[in-house]
């Protein structure tokens, strides 16, 4: 066999064999802004990019109708060096799990928490993570919600500039983060446990 195509088939068995390993996830906890700041900061995770998932509505937009969604995240990880038990693990502990109206200063449907799982065994991962969460936190209510895993639609076109927020606004993202009491409250609630 040629040299040039024996390195070229190892080379495209790397590719599919790499992309073959990554899993896909998502999740809600308010603010997308920052539930991508805090995730891209997790090593194994490749990527995250804010939208919409959870409603009926196709194709919601931030500045248009976007009822019955949810502001969520969805995130490629690679599973060799994050489990989806680590990924939620690292979620409840970014989120505050007993607020039904939002998060943080954010309140309404959109800003709301919510695993979407996208098959039994991640299903059966996260109600299993839930209850762990309630066993730290005797006679509270936990009301996150672990729903099915619906379409995501991406934040795009003239709304673009929500992705990245946090990089390519740093003074606006933490003015805005701090005023909202986002890391106060997950401080209250989680302790050192908070990721910030």
């Amino acid at each position: 066999m040629n040299k040039k195509l024996s390195v070229l088939l190892i080379l495209l068995a790397v590719i599919f064999t790499s992309n073959a390993k990554a899993e896909k996830t998502v999740l809600a906890g308010g603010c997308f802004w920052c539930m991508e700041s805090d995730f891209e900061k997790l090593k194994g995770v490749t990527d995250v990019i804010s939208g919409f998932t959870g409603g009926t509505l196709q194709n919601p937009t931030y500045n248009g109708n976007h009822q019955g969604h949810y502001e969520a995240v969805e995130i490629t990880y690679d599973p060799k060096t994050v489990s989806y038990k680590e990924l939620l693990d690292y979620y409840w502990v970014n989120i505050d799990p007993f607020d039904a109206e939002g998060q943080f200063c954010d309140k309404g449907g959109s800003y709301r928490s919510a695993i979407f799982a996208g098959n039994d065994n991640e299903r059966k991962i996260a109600e299993e993570s839930k209850r762990n969460v309630e066993k730290m936190f005797p006679g509270r209510k936990i009301v996150t919600p672990i729903l099915n895993a619906s379409t995501f639609y991406p934040i795009k076109g003239n709304e673009s500039y929500h992705q990245d927020f946090y990089k390519n606004n740093p003074i606006r993202y933490k003015i805005y983060r701090w005023n909202c009491g986002r890391d106060k409250r997950l401080k209250e609630i989680w302790g050192d446990k908070a990721t910030h």
